[in-house]
């Protein structure tokens, strides 16, 4: 007899629409490294985005600009070989895809090819449209991110809520319905108004992946190492945290070391 079940298989881009037709919302996480994304699948995520907010978790930088092409092939090399069942996004970094669609379209080639994920994911609108199109017209799926952009930090110089204003509003929809008309499968909105978030999911076929953007958004995403305590640093509105997992280890590996110190292990069960 079959074991087999609905949840158990492979999250496709097209499984996703399938998902905001018939209303289930999507779970999407971070993962940076082959044993968290094993355990992430394992649990039943849908979406595992290799973000580059590894330049923040795992390089410990201030933004994500730093991170280079080939740290975010390593990384979702990484992550792949963990993964069975949730659908692997990559972020394209700061500076792979900007203002050259020739150059756009060459990255994300390398990602798909050198690490075997199956999409990536851009920040911004009109302004790379051409870098979309191309990419979109070799065959690799591409995820939108609109709202605040972290890639664009230096330009905005505040990580503020964006699109409060209309006339940024309406530009940000108009962005949103862009992407859909030219083949993207998704788009994050991070980071703006509960209400703007409702009235954009509702006014596309393709889901949308919330932070910080209120329930109304087609799905959620968030950065693992934020909501299992690891990183204890940062704690904006639309953080939960789901565990403490920066205690958890501070205490293990105080116990360590003071097994260690007072020659409590090894014991003799624990040696050869």
């Amino acid at each position: 007899m079959s074991t087999y079940t609905e949840d158990q298989r492979k999250v496709t881009t097209h499984r996703l629409i399938e998902m905001k037709a018939r209303g289930e919302k999507i779970a999407m996480l971070t993962a940076y490294d082959y044993s968290m994304a094993k355990l992430i699948d394992e649990a039943g995520m849908d979406v595992i985005l290799v973000g580059d907010s590894a330049s923040n978790v795992m390089a410990g930088n201030i933004t994500t600009l730093p991170m280079t092409l080939d740290q975010m092939i390593y990384h979702a090399k990484s992550v792949v070989k963990g993964v069975k069942r949730a659908l692997v996004v990559v972020d394209l970094p700061f500076g792979s895809y900007q203002g050259n669609s020739k150059e756009a379209l060459a990255s994300a080639i390398r990602i798909m090819k050198e690490s075997h994920a199956e999409a990536v994911k851009m920040e911004g609108g009109s302004e790379i449209r051409e870098s979309v199109e191309r990419i979109l017209s070799a065959g690799i799926p591409v995820m939108g991110h609109l709202g605040l952009t972290p890639q664009s930090i230096n330009k905005f110089g505040t990580y503020a809520v964006r699109a409060k204003e209309e006339a940024e509003a309406e530009k940000l929809k108009a962005d949103a319905l862009m992407l859909q008309e030219i083949g993207c499968f998704g788009i994050v909105l991070e980071k703006i108004p509960a209400s703007l978030a409702t009235e954009v999911s509702k006014s596309l076929d393709i889901p949308t992946i919330g932070i910080g953007a209120g329930g109304g958004a087609d799905g959620q995403v968030l950065v693992m190492h934020d909501m299992l305590g690891i990183n204890k640093g940062f704690s904006p509105r639309f953080l939960r945290r789901y565990a403490d997992l920066s205690t958890v280890i501070n205490d293990a590996v105080s116990h360590y070391i003071s097994d260690v110190k007072t020659s409590d292990f090894p014991n003799e069960k624990e040696q050869y």
